[in-house]
């Protein structure tokens, strides 16, 4: 089979299309053939040396994919070849075959397109997982979700807005805050120009935000703290902004608040599986009901991986990129 290799990290002419060995099912685990699979920015830092695969996962990119059924590994029940599916993976996305522990496999929604639900895996899992499970989004209170046209600001807001949330959200240019409208989100933050903190509390009467995902990390850290309100609960899933903030733990304890830090890549086999779960119960429905969709940028060839990575860094995208095999 063919995949795509970093043999040295870099810039996104690192990517490198080559014949690779097939990949070998184990205990619980089945073969799919990929027919898509997305760019997520850890399949950045991962071409450029800052994020290796957990041991014993693929060394390929490639954190979510679709494709069908090609075997099944020993223990395997509950699915059959043929079956079209998708699944989480914590590499290798970016190959013409993975395996994948059966517990990360979902079946495609009804009435999506299989090249399509590559678009799900990955950002259903991290929105649930955080504003849901961990941070327990209610109805009628209010969500902030920064990088709201990104491929997890997309689905948040759709699913922040499914279960009777407020929504508000930055993003850097009109067009993409148009976008993030049209999705559902009520308040629209320019944060190119405009102090989130000062737009939420406005538009707020001064409550403030009851959750927020935040993708940005250090550089956030204190007016998220800022922007929350009493009893609020930040959840940060990203670093784009740095790795170290100086937080005011007397604002914190003020407002009796909560701040959580996730990765899902990294976790044991036992926690995906349940987030995955959750996801099918909870998220497939809105999906095939149609009340949440996959936005899609475009779609590209899996042998240019090097130019999508160049669309996703200079943020031209809204939603989500996806590598077509074929």
């Amino acid at each position: 089979m063919h995949a795509i290799t970093i043999p040295e990290p870099g810039g996104p002419d690192a990517l490198v299309w080559a014949a690779v060995p097939d990949p070998v099912p184990g205990e619980g685990e089945v073969l799919v053939d990929v027919v898509a699979s997305a760019v997520n920015r850890a399949d950045l830092l991962q071409r450029q040396g800052f994020y290796d695969p957990p041991p014993g996962a693929s060394p390929y990119p490639g954190l979510e994919c679709s494709g069908r059924i090609s075997g099944l590994g020993p223990g395997v029940s509950g699915w059959a070849v043929g079956d079209e599916v998708c699944a989480l993976l914590s590499g290798g996305g970016y190959a013409e075959r993975v395996t994948v522990p059966a517990g990360q496999l979902l079946p495609v929604p009804k009435g999506l397109a299989l090249a399509d639900a590559a678009a799900l895996p990955e950002v259903t899992a991290t929105v649930w997982s955080n504003m849901f499970m961990i941070a327990h989004l209610r109805p009628g209170e209010t969500a902030l979700i920064h990088g709201g046209a990104s491929g997890i600001g997309t689905m948040a807001i759709q699913l922040a807005k499914a279960v009777g949330a407020r929504v508000a959200v930055t993003a850097g240019s009109p067009e993409k805050l148009a976008r993030c409208a049209e999705l559902g989100a009520d308040i629209l933050i320019d944060y190119r120009e405009q102090d989130f903190v000062e737009e939420l509390r406005k538009a707020t009467a001064g409550a403030g935000a009851d959750v927020i995902l935040d993708i940005i990390g250090a550089k956030y850290l204190d007016r998220n703290v800022r922007a929350l309100a009493v009893n609020g609960r930040l959840a940060v899933i990203g670093l784009q902004g740095g790795v170290k903030g100086e937080l005011n733990l007397s604002t914190l304890l003020g407002k009796r608040a909560a701040v959580t830090a996730t990765s899902l890549r990294g976790r044991p086999l036992g926690e995906k599986a349940s987030i995955v779960a959750a996801v099918r119960e909870h998220v497939w429905p809105l999906i095939e009901d149609g009340r949440v969709r996959p936005v899609v940028d475009r779609r590209m060839a899996l042998r240019d991986a090097a130019g999508a990575h160049r669309v996703v860094e200079s943020g031209a995208h809204i939603g989500k990129v996806l590598l077509l095999t074929d």
